[in-house]
């Protein structure tokens, strides 16, 4: 069995912890999905500037202006054939933030050997993906080029108006469960957007995703 992250990656996904190759395992051809749940022990944005940037990314669930600590959340990875007929892979967040519920949604594609991770509930931002493994055979990923789609418009989205993403995510063999840290920088204006925390997942028999994990619209460019 494979998957889009395990053909992106090759050799080195057999270096991820098991508990990493089992969670990136989920696809069509293992008919499961991965549903974590856990707690975000902090969520951070930048200066107060920042926050217009990321209230417009809301409006599309593709960033949070929240801060907060120790709130709760849930991932939902599920594999599905897009109307293209791609594999698909969802990467949709919800946040409990008491008077709000935020949510940020992705989806992966897997293009010439490359993940794509489209952004938000129309897949308006397409970004590559570069995953490698670290020392303590977590998932590291940064985010390279981003390309912009609405309509028949489509252009290279600069970097100076974006940020660039380093994530990682291991598992805490002490504590049985999954950590996650995440931090998005401008490379002029420093630091804008991050969150670190914990969960534990289960798998579920899955072949679709739910409507409700789907993006509006499929876009077909990468």
């Amino acid at each position: 069995m494979s998957s889009i992250f395990a053909e992106a990656m090759g050799p080195d996904f057999a270096r991820l912890h098991p508990m990493l190759q089992r969670r990136f395992s989920v696809g069509l051809d293992s008919g499961q999905a991965c549903v974590g749940r856990g707690v975000m022990t902090s969520i951070r944005r930048g200066p107060w500037w920042t926050v217009p940037f990321l209230q417009i990314g809301r409006l599309r669930n593709i960033l949070i202006p929240d801060v907060g600590t120790d709130v709760p959340f849930q991932i939902e990875n599920y594999p599905y054939r897009d109307p293209l007929g791609r594999e698909t892979v969802t990467f949709v967040r919800e946040y409990d933030l008491g008077r709000h519920r935020r949510r940020f949604d992705a989806t992966m594609v897997l293009d010439g050997g490359r993940v794509i991770d489209y952004l938000g509930t129309h897949q308006h931002l397409a970004v590559d993906l570069d995953l490698r493994v670290g020392d303590d055979g977590g998932l590291v990923l940064t985010t390279d080029a981003q390309r912009f789609y609405e309509g028949p418009v489509g252009f290279s989205f600069p970097m100076l108006f974006s940020g660039r993403a380093l994530l990682r995510e291991w598992f805490d063999d002490d504590a049985g469960i999954f950590r996650v840290d995440l931090e998005v920088s401008n490379e002029r204006f420093g630091f804008l957007f991050g969150y670190r925390g914990w969960f534990t997942c289960e798998w579920v028999p899955a072949d679709d995703a739910p409507d409700r994990l789907k993006p509006r619209r499929h876009e077909r460019r990468t």
